[in-house]
């Protein structure tokens, strides 16, 4: 390859980088117009599509046209699209529908567009954005409060039903999900393994929430919710904690507070799993590198490393024992009193 071949090779990257942004913009305009709950059972023309969403049909076409040539959808003839598996996981009503995660993250876009504001400051950019903290304002903004729980749900209904499948679960006899949400985690563990009980422990907003998704999955009789806050107590009496997603969120200082509070609840024998990405170290691309920038644009919180999840247990009076789970998605941390 000559020189010119290969400078222009590195400014396409380069190109196609920067706007990789359009990519996510687009996934999320088809979540919000829901497109794919209207191709659910065959293609339509995207003149008819137009009509029922309502949208312009030469925007819509270019919009399903782009989105067709990174496998969302497909065009089966000029005009005429279709669902392919990915686009399947837009549907409302799938299974494993992720409609609200999607659209969650068009939540997000005027913090991304503000992320300077991290990178100078070292702090979230949600504060500035939102003019309060993220949990602060989904307290305050039932809408939003919706949302962020519908996709927190999906995501944890995706990733439970995995790590219920490769992590033993055979020694425990009763969990505490500790932040919890709404009880979807814990749900896809329960469902996966009929011999344990389970407590959801969360902010009392969330009660109904998790009676409603409990009783849909009839787990009602195995599975309870208590309320409370992690950043102050956890209770005590499982023999297995559990925590999804959760020290992600926060920064070293709160989450060894919260790791505090689950040492306490532990008795000699009890077990903390931590469902959360490992870092790997070298240059190689992983999930987590850029995700640990959201956690610090939108939370302030951070992804870390297997030595920083060890360090910061040991903080709290706890020891990793081993690390569980593929190195492409979550994994599980279990963690032993030290």
């Amino acid at each position: 390859m000559h020189d010119t071949d290969q400078r222009e090779d590195h400014a396409y990257r380069l190109i196609q980088l920067a706007e990789g942004f359009g990519a996510a913009r687009a996934v999320q305009l088809a979540a919000e117009l829901g497109v794919a709950d209207l191709l659910a059972g065959e293609p339509r023309g995207a003149a008819d599509l137009a009509a029922a969403v309502p949208a312009h049909p030469d925007a819509l076409y270019r919009l399903l046209r782009a989105l067709a040539s990174i496998g969302v959808f497909v065009e089966v003839e000029p005009g005429w699209f279709g669902l392919t598996p990915v686009g399947e996981r837009l549907r409302t009503d799938h299974p494993q529908s992720l409609r609200s995660w999607v659209i969650f993250q068009g939540l997000l876009n005027t913090v991304y567009a503000n992320a300077a504001d991290s990178i100078r400051t070292g702090e979230a950019t949600t504060a500035h954005v939102f003019g309060e903290p993220l949990f602060e304002h989904l307290r305050n903004h039932p809408e939003h409060r919706a949302l962020f729980n519908a996709a927190m749900a999906e995501q944890s209904r995706v990733t439970g039903e995995a790590l219920a499948h490769y992590y033993d679960f055979s020694r425990a006899r009763q969990i505490v999900d500790v932040g919890g949400g709404n009880g979807a985690f814990l749900t896809a563990v329960l469902r996966a393994n009929p011999e344990l009980t389970g407590v959801v422990y969360d902010q009392p907003y969330l009660a109904d929430d998790v009676e409603r998704q409990l009783a849909a999955a009839g787990l009602a009789d195995r599975c309870g919710f208590l309320p409370g806050d992690f950043l102050e107590s956890v209770p005590a009496g499982a023999d297995l904690y559990l925590m999804k997603g959760i020290l992600h969120n926060w920064s070293d200082d709160d989450a060894r507070a919260i790791l505090a509070n689950c040492r306490r609840a532990m008795d000699a024998h009890s077990r903390l799993l931590l469902a959360d990405w490992v870092v790997p170290t070298g240059n190689g691309p992983h999930p987590s590198k850029f995700l640990d920038l959201t956690m610090l644009f939108v939370y302030g919180g951070r992804e870390r490393t297997e030595a920083e999840h060890a360090w910061l247990l040991a903080e709290a009076g706890l020891r990793l024992a081993r690390v569980v789970g593929p190195p492409s998605m979550l994994n599980v941390l279990e963690v032993v009193p030290a």
